[in-house]
């Protein structure tokens, strides 16, 4: 094996055995319930009709269609087990940090340098949001085919690597310092047609398809025709070689045409997507000079982060930035630049790399605000090659010149990867579930009103619901406009017992905030439990007048007269119910369920029971305990019992397996199925069995 291939390998079997804890880890409840854990649309696997709402929603308030089918693939080859998922984003990783290696190799020929910038790349604790995170598939993929972009460009500027190592056609000096001379594979840029020939075209083409990969996965992508002009630069020199020495600036802009107009296009369709969903903050809620300080200031701590990665948090808030901290920003990021403008003459490694940097960026850098957070370790995950590769090829070359450096370096780099190695692992164990990591952000930001708010979903789902609301008061004082969470409060409230409580909570979140179609629903469900029933109507009906296509009021308002055993008028609220769009298999579940068990036989109706049960088994990809059960009681009602026995065995299966507090009624109903016994029950007061 070569050198170079060993030194690949390597990379990568580092990069796994670093990231082998995230086997451990659970899904958060920050975005992974958006993108995973809670999104049956991705849960139901890959197939056409989740290709099709891949590319047409804008859901999480983004397109990236690509990180969308990825996210189904999983599901459909390792189902919600979260281990695998995670360790999908490490291939993706690892992929990445060879990539990266092999294309500074191929580009350079310096083997040591390019292998350092791939370690740093690979064991940056910046990067463990990036790869710990399910949700941030994005991230990793996206970069996956940033780097195939890159490689397949550079394959094309330099004619196929004609340049390689060892290559006769290698220039001396110049590789050297990791610069080319010439343009691509033709030579002269000014020579257009000859330099597009078949093998220069193909190479061109992939690149391009390989960008479109990159943005179908996550829009940040929009600068990497920006980094194919900076590889111009350095190293390929190509920037320097046009007709007669003269720049050829011109022409390689002209050349990346498409690049560009395909970043201009995915910068309306992600601004107009994240308008949709409501992200975007307007400037009443960000003004424009608090966007100014911020990233500012934001620029200034990534450059840090990288030289001192710590504390280091999943959530930053946004806040007034001082004065103080906006003028030592400004002094570093101009002193910055002006060392690397002088060390450019010594090699133009340090502002490509600067400018890598700053332009990577640039999209989230908070002058367009999405989210109110004022940075996030997720954005280094490509910025950050910049800032390596600077310093590994900077400090290389310099050591060409300097005996005591040249020395020194190897026991630099070994310290700094050693470094980064521990830093990483410890920045891991902060990943391991929901409760750790928001306890974590918490400790280690300042009045983080999201990270108190995650939290309070994170205790939910323990049950801690005391510890949850507690959380829940201090993200609301944090951050009055939360609305939401009066609603959170208020349903803590009522597992809890306290449905006056819960009533009180409800109804501050519709005074605060009355066009919430759930909020008066849940309103309304507080006053059926206080007996309060026409009262508790009046709440349903203004919930559905809200929005005609929200199920849940009729649900309710069904329910509500079954118990009062006006099942006539409940059955009418039912078909209210399947009138709304989309039809969601929990609707159709629910309306089946009380057409196939009503103890009341004129409320009953088995066959259209049965399709709607049918229906919502299709929608569930038949992977639900809670339809399966219903589609078994719908069998038997129609004289089905083998299937109704199929049914509730499958249902059974899944319950146990996911330790539901179901199995018992289960087995009931399967041992009444298997004596051609239906299930009926009585929706009036203890919805225990009839007969």
């Amino acid at each position: 094996m070569s050198r170079p291939r060993l030194i690949a390998l390597l990379l990568v079997l580092g990069t796994l055995a670093a990231y082998l804890p995230v086997a451990r880890n659970d899904f958060v409840n920050f975005d992974d319930n958006d993108y995973v854990t809670d999104n049956l649309t991705v849960q139901n696997g890959l197939s056409v009709a989740g290709i099709e709402w891949a590319f047409t929603t804008v859901h999480s308030s983004n397109w990236h269609p690509l990180t969308w089918m990825s996210h189904m693939l999983d599901c459909t080859l390792f189902g919600l087990n979260p281990a695998a998922h995670h360790f999908v984003n490490v291939l993706f990783h690892a992929a990445n940090t060879a990539l990266l290696f092999a294309l500074w190799w191929r580009l350079t020929g310096r083997l040591w340098p390019s292998a350092m910038v791939a370690a740093l790349f690979s064991w940056h604790p910046l990067h463990v949001e990036s790869v710990a995170w399910v949700a941030e598939r994005k991230d990793v993929l996206c970069a996956f085919f940033w780097m195939l972009a890159l490689l397949a460009y550079g394959k094309y500027a330099t004619g196929g690597w004609q340049w390689l190592p060892g290559n006769a056609s290698q220039p001396s000096s110049p590789s050297q310092r990791g610069e080319r001379k010439g343009s691509g594979p033709m030579g002269s840029l000014s020579k257009s047609a000859s330099r597009f020939n078949r093998q220069g075209s193909r190479l061109y083409w992939l690149s391009l398809l390989c960008y479109v990969l990159a943005l179908l996965a996550k829009p940040m992508a929009v600068t990497l025709p920006f980094a194919l002009l900076l590889l111009d630069y350095w190293p390929l020199g190509r920037m320097f070689s046009g007709d007669n020495g003269k720049p050829a600036l011109k022409a390689l802009i002209l050349e990346k045409a498409p690049f560009f107009l395909l970043s201009v296009v995915s910068c309306v369709v992600t601004l107009v997507a994240q308008s949709l969903g409501g992200s975007v903050a307007t400037l009443d809620d960000a003004p424009a000079g608090l966007r100014i300080e911020n990233a500012l200031a934001a620029l200034a701590t990534y450059l840090w982060k990288f030289f001192w990665p710590a504390p280091l948090a999943v959530l930053y808030p946004l806040h007034p930035v001082s004065a103080v901290e906006v003028a030592a920003s400004v002094v570093v990021l101009a002193g910055v630049s002006l060392a690397v403008w002088h060390l450019r003459r010594l090699n133009r490694c340090w502002l490509m790399g600067w400018l890598w940097f700053l332009v990577t960026l640039a999209p989230v850098i908070g002058i367009i605000q999405v989210g109110n957070a004022a940075m996030a370790d997720r954005y280094t995950y490509l910025p950050s090659i910049g800032i390596f590769s600077a310093l590994a090829f900077g400090l290389s070359e310099a050591g060409t010149r300097f005996s005591w450096l040249k020395s020194a370096l190897p026991a630099f780099a070994a310290l700094a990867l050693l470094a980064g190695l521990a830093l990483m692992e410890r920045q891991l164990q902060f990943w391991r579930d929901s409760e750790t990591l928001f306890r974590h952000a918490i400790a280690v930001t300042d009045d983080n009103f999201k990270a108190h708010a995650n939290l309070g979903v994170a205790l939910e789902r323990k049950g801690n619901y005391e510890e949850a609301i507690a959380e829940s008061r201090k993200a609301f004082a944090l951050g009055p406009g939360a609305v939401h969470l009066h609603y959170f409060i208020g349903c803590l409230l009522d597992k809890l017992g306290r449905p006056a409580e819960s009533l009180a909570e409800f109804r501050e979140a519709v005074r605060l905030s009355p066009d919430k179609a759930p909020w008066h629903c849940a309103e309304g469900i507080e006053l059926v439990e206080l007996g309060r029933g026409d009262e508790a109507l009046e709440e349903f009906a203004v919930a559905a007048r809200l929005d005609p296509e929200y199920a849940q009021p009729h649900i309710e308002t069904a329910e509500y007269f079954f118990r009062q055993g006006r099942d006539a008028e409940g059955v009418r609220a039912l078909h209210e119910a399947l009138k709304c769009k989309p039809q969601t298999f929990q609707t159709l579940a629910t309306v089946a369920h009380y057409l196939a068990a009503n103890e009341n036989a004129s409320a009953r109706d088995g066959r259209y029971a049965l399709e709607l049960a049918r229906q919502a088994n299709d929608l569930s990809g038949a992977a639900q305990p809670v339809v399966l059960d219903v589609l078994g009681m719908a069998c038997a009602e129609t004289g089905d019992f083998t299937n109704a026995v199929a049914s509730a065995q499958s249902a059974l299966e899944l319950a146990t397996a996911a330790k539901l507090n179901t199995i018992d009624a289960l087995q009931k109903r399967l041992d009444l199925y298997r004596n051609g016994q239906p299930w009926h029950e009585s929706f009036q007061t203890t919805n225990a069995p009839a007969k």
